[in-house]
């Protein structure tokens, strides 16, 4: 850990209260990171920040210590509701959320303050007995956060303090909508403190604050678009080598704590099944991984239990897990912005390490993208060979979930698992009377003989072409129908349009 990630600034040199100067004591924290040390200053004087800056800079901190000097400085708000919270704090992913409460436990720990939690997955019951007990900050993802809303289990007619954590990736994962839809339930924007962060700043999230804010002074921290203590490098093997090059940079890596990002739920599977068979210690994080088992195997990495962890881009954003040394881009990313995110988990807070990237036949054409975004070029290592691990033992890849689920699907994509199976002795007993019927033709039909539309082969030709004239003639001559108007009702009702 180095402290030139620090600014000159000292907590104690700015006016914050007391309660939360104590907790910001007991974590060790004395200067300032630059975006603590911009945005600050503004917000504790009761003015909106929407502030930029790269991931693992300091941000959360920054958010927590004006919300909480906000709520210990400022009278409570009357309500007429049940359960109204005084600040609300949305983040777009649940490790992201509970990232947040678990930096918020030691600053709130020398005031009154109570913090809840409302994320999906899991503990719906027992978040919600948190919240009605009443809680004064309220950390969650938009989802489950608009679930207890409407039913009423908390209110937000008098909140004072609103933060929104990476607004742009609420855009990537279609929370807007949501978002506004909290705005909507909020006091003015005038009458509570707004705080929005992002890791970018784009011509959405400026129109967003635009709207919900109360003039907002921007705080960025311009840098370099990836950080000058993450070193970069980048290996070009065929789609063949991927998996022993991986294995042989994880063996030379050892201990060292890596994040192994892929970008297809299957192949992390296959990943994982092959560094379990050759005893690396790994955990997969996919977005299907129950929540609990998430949580548990993010416990386990932090802890050192393993220190490989498997993942797809569910993991890239806001979460801050300490000691990365090495990630590998064993898929390159679609879009070259999710490459900083990736790389982003190694390097925090003032630490340096390795970002890999593996340019493979699949992905090699974003490298182009990537660069483009990072405005420069990644040093590329063409001898591989003596990195490949060698003799690897190869596991047995039809066990994986995701080829289970494929093969119980036909070529249609229909589920064949619900489709009841004949025993086989009933196969044996229809067999014959069944290609019977087959040769006939269709087996539910009636014999041609038994049909009540016989009568029709009985016609001549030159009696069927007659029939078919006689149709059309009776067809033009038939009064045309009135032209049905859409959306409209009967005597002239309008139907209001769905959406």
């Amino acid at each position: 850990m180095t402290e030139t990630h620090l600014s000159s600034t000292k907590f104690t040199s700015l006016d914050i209260h007391p309660d939360v100067q104590k907790g910001i004591d007991d974590t060790g924290f004395e200067y300032c990171t630059p975006i603590q040390a911009m945005a600050l200053p503004i917000a504790l004087q009761n003015k909106d920040v929407s502030g930029q800056a790269q991931t693992g800079t300091g941000k959360t901190a920054a958010f927590l210590i004006a919300c909480l000097n906000k709520l210990l400085t400022t009278e409570r708000k009357e309500s007429s509701k049940k359960n109204p919270v005084r600040a609300l704090i949305v983040a777009p992913t649940r490790e992201l959320a509970i990232q947040i409460h678990e930096d918020g436990k030691p600053l709130i720990k020398h005031t009154e303050l109570k913090m809840g939690l409302a994320y999906g997955g899991t503990d719906y019951e027992k978040q919600r007995t948190t919240i009605e007990a009443g809680v004064d900050i309220l950390i969650g993802t938009p989802g489950r956060i608009i679930d207890y809303f409407k039913q009423g289990v908390f209110a937000l007619d008098a909140l004072e303090v609103i933060i929104l954590d990476e607004a742009d990736r609420m855009f990537d994962l279609g929370f807007i909508s949501d978002i506004r839809y909290l705005f909507r339930a909020m006091p003015e924007p005038t009458e509570r403190l707004n705080l929005l962060f992002s890791a970018t700043l784009s011509h959405r999230v400026a129109e967003l604050a635009y709207e919900h804010m109360s003039e907002p002074e921007v705080v960025k921290i311009e840098a370099e678009v990836t950080a000058d203590r993450v070193e970069e490098i980048a290996y070009m093997p065929s789609n063949e080598e991927k998996i022993p090059l991986l294995m042989g940079l994880l063996s030379k890596a050892k201990e060292e704590r890596t994040v192994v990002f892929i970008n297809t739920k299957h192949m992390a599977e296959k990943i994982e099944a092959w560094l379990k068979s050759n005893d690396f210690k790994c955990a997969l994080l996919s977005g299907d991984v129950p929540q609990k088992k998430r949580e548990k195997l993010l416990q386990q990495f932090k802890d050192g239990e393993v220190n490989v962890l498997i993942a797809t881009d569910v993991a890239a954003r806001g979460l801050h897990i300490p000691d990365v040394g090495l990630v590998v881009n064993f898929d390159l990313p679609t879009d070259a912005e999710d490459y900083v995110h990736r790389i982003g988990r190694t390097g925090r807070a003032g630490a340096s390490g390795v970002a890999a990237s593996l340019i493979c036949e699949t992905y090699a054409m974003n490298i182009m993208d990537i660069e483009e975004y990072i405005e420069h070029r990644i040093p590329v290592e063409r001898e591989i060979a003596d990195l490949l691990f060698k003799d690897p033992v190869k596991p047995d890849l039809s066990k994986l979930r995701s080829n289970k689920k494929r093969d119980s699907r036909d070529k249609k994509g229909r589920d064949n698992r619900s489709k009841a199976k004949p025993h086989s002795n009933e196969k044996k007993e229809h067999a014959p009377k069944e290609r019977e019927r087959r040769a006939e033709g269709n087996p539910n039909r009636p014999h041609r003989k038994n049909r009540k539309d016989n009568v029709r082969s009985e016609k001549s030709p030159e009696q069927r072409e007659a029939e078919k004239l006689a149709a059309l003639e009776k067809r033009k001559s038939a009064p045309s129908k009135k032209t049905r108007i859409p959306l409209r009702g009967q005597k002239n009702i309008e139907v209001p349009a769905i959406g």
